[in-house]
């Protein structure tokens, strides 16, 4: 009876996959952040590709399991991102700068929240709605560019900046289209 009663504790708790893929996922964008692709000729980060997937990805753990552990998953690869770029700073004999490390977190950490509050609320008052959803992403975007703006470059008025700014919400459009079609097909457990 022991045994078969700790079989079903290790099936049913598969939530740290998802707290893994997340943090995983939240290295990932920390680390393609340097790396940049010229669209329209205009520099794009590689990791703001990423956004939609760890944004479906928290959402998915709502879905799942429930909104505690989604803030409990957004803040553990928070935390851990930080961790894991101040250990490459230290490892590579680097000054670790502030803004750096705070502008990225802080980007990540406000946009999941506005994000996950956003949803929790659709999914629980109102019908699955694809395009209130696909609004979601796109705010939450929009969250995490203008959060990380204000921190980490202290100034939105840089040269070409709105350019690419444009240039990267109308890629992220395209991509949310997919993500959130595929987020409608999950349902709520």
């Amino acid at each position: 009876m022991a045994s078969k009663k700790k079989e079903l504790l290790q099936i049913d708790n598969d939530g740290w996959i998802y707290v893994l893929l997340l943090t995983t996922l939240a290295i990932l964008i920390q680390s393609l952040k340097n790396y940049k692709v010229l669209i329209f000729s205009h520099y794009i980060g590689y990791g703001m590709f990423l956004l939609p997937g760890v944004y479906f990805l928290s959402n998915y753990i709502v879905k799942k399991y429930d909104y505690r552990k989604a803030v409990a998953a957004i803040s553990v690869s928070g935390v851990i991102s930080v961790g894991f770029v101040a250990m490459i700073y230290f490892g590579l004999g680097r000054r670790l700068i502030l803004t750096s490390v705070c502008g990225d977190f802080l980007a990540y950490v406000v946009s999941q929240f506005v994000n996950l509050f956003i949803y929790e609320f659709l999914i629980s008052n109102s019908s699955n709605s694809y395009i209130l959803i696909f609004l979601t992403y796109l705010f939450s975007i929009i969250i995490y560019i203008m959060v990380y703006t204000l921190v980490y470059l202290n100034s939105i008025i840089i040269d070409g900046y709105w350019g690419t700014y444009a240039v990267t919400l109308l890629i992220e459009f395209i991509i949310c289209i997919p993500v959130a079609y595929l987020d409608t097909k999950i349902k709520k457990e």
